[in-house]
């Protein structure tokens, strides 16, 4: 008999090629699975039968509520992208560090991470921050590459940073909860702020000309002033992120539950920034509708997939090979990090989610792996790839709305010390579980 185990591995092959030629994710991993379906059963190595299951596999997505959490989250960041919260955000937090040797950096740490604790959304956050903060520090003497280091790496704080839809979809492929989830990669996440913070700082005092402190004459402001700005633009957002990741984190509502009461918050936000209209309510709207339909489609083109690549055995094949690396658990870390990593340099963390995790989870599992402590160390992988060159995400969409001026090799210049502090965080997290697991512990009791 005839050993067709290679069609398996050949999937994701046909998978690569079709979504290195710009085909949509969903259709590619949907196209694949058709084709390699008829070629198996051409060849007499795939059951039929099996496509069979696929309807039950869509209803079962479609009352999945986990990922209901989705929609609400992407609502609420686009709201609060079009709130003005960024840079009334950014405007404080500049006066009040601004007599700092990189305060002004600093300021775009702090804001990155509270608007990666309110709305999980990377591409909202660099773009914002980019605009707004980016021609500010370059007029104030700023290194270049200085300043779009810290934006982008502050921006990519969402991936891993909850109410993240990065930690959302890997909960979903992961089978945890996505409350212990969230609330174990909220340490990482803080450290890794924490590290850029500290780098900032160590910085500006070692080359002062790097990152100079405000002129006085932009940072003083009457006390009163400042005091309403603190009420006003500092409190509401620490509020939304009280009310989302304490409800979850204190068991009072699911995370999709803290989602929609997050996604009522976002527009009362925007209502009191005056920000609230037709026309910013039906953006917002269908900016949400369409990146929901995207995971949706992309799911239901994974299914297909999964279901012929099991078919066709190549479950088994993958997972004899991953559990029988050299080195047992260490050996398996390593070969699934690196290939999350290289992986995310060139494709979207919603395509690693339903094509690769779906192999490395039974392997975790039969090597007795934390799947919480997995799931977060994933998510800070991917974090790290976003903010690498040549094709992190994050570069991109900095390198869309900065000026002439900042060419690109500084831009890849300035992220490569953040790139750095990820992934000695990373480190920290994969040798330190409790790091992860400590709080997920306090929730439980």
């Amino acid at each position: 008999m005839v050993d067709y185990d290679w069609l398996g591995p050949m999937m994701f092959v046909g998978a690569l090629v079709f979504l290195g030629c710009g085909y949509p994710v969903a259709f590619s991993l949907g196209g694949v699975a058709i084709l390699f379906a008829i070629i198996g059963a051409a060849l007499g190595s795939f059951d039929p039968i099996f496509l069979s299951a696929m309807p039950q596999r869509i209803f079962g997505i479609m009352a999945n509520g986990t990922l209901l959490a989705i929609p609400f989250f992407i609502f609420l960041g686009s709201m609060l992208e079009r709130s003005g919260i960024a840079e009334q955000l950014l405007e404080t937090m500049g006066i009040i560090l601004g007599h700092l040797r990189g305060g002004l950096a600093l300021a775009v740490i702090l804001v990155g991470t509270m608007l990666a604790a309110t709305t999980g959304v990377v591409a909202a956050t660099v773009v914002a921050m980019g605009l707004i903060s980016l021609p500010i520090m370059l007029r104030y003497g700023y290194s270049k590459e200085l300043a779009s280091g810290v934006i982008v790496a502050s921006g990519t704080l969402g991936q891993i940073i909850p109410p993240s839809v990065v930690l959302i979809v890997l909960a979903d492929q992961l089978g945890v909860s996505v409350g212990d989830l969230f609330i174990g990669s909220l340490l990482p996440g803080l450290m890794m702020a924490g590290s850029f913070a500290l780098y900032v700082l160590i910085i500006a005092w070692l080359k002062p000309d790097l990152a100079p402190a405000l002129p006085a004459e932009v940072r003083n402001i009457g006390g009163q002033e400042l005091r309403r700005r603190i009420v006003q633009v500092m409190l509401p957002p620490l509020v939304l992120i009280l009310l989302v990741l304490g409800s979850i984190f204190f068991g009072i509502a699911s995370p999709t539950e803290a989602g929609a009461v997050g996604s009522i918050g976002a527009i009362a936000l925007a209502h009191f920034n005056q920000r609230l209209n037709w026309k910013a309510l039906w953006e917002v709207c269908d900016a949400t509708l369409r990146i929901t339909s995207m995971v949706m489609l992309i799911l239901l083109g994974s299914t297909a997939f999964s279901l012929v690549f099991r078919g066709l055995e190549g479950d088994r094949f993958m997972f004899d090979l991953l559990a029988n690396l050299p080195g047992g658990q260490i050996g398996f870390l390593a070969i699934s990090m690196i290939t999350i990593f290289i992986l995310g340099f060139f494709i979207d963390f919603f395509e690693i989610a339903f094509i690769v995790l779906p192999l490395f989870k039974p392997v975790a599992e039969a090597l007795n792996l934390d799947l919480i402590w997995y799931g977060v160390i994933v998510g800070a992988n991917l974090q790290t790839s976003f903010l690498t060159p040549p094709f992190g995400f994050a570069l991109f969409y900095l390198r869309g709305v900065a000026p002439a001026s900042l060419t690109t090799g500084q831009i890849y210049r300035g992220a490569v010390p953040f790139i750095g502090l990820q992934v000695l965080v990373l480190l920290l997290i994969i040798i330190f579980p409790a790091l992860i697991n400590w709080l997920p512990s306090l929730s439980v009791q």
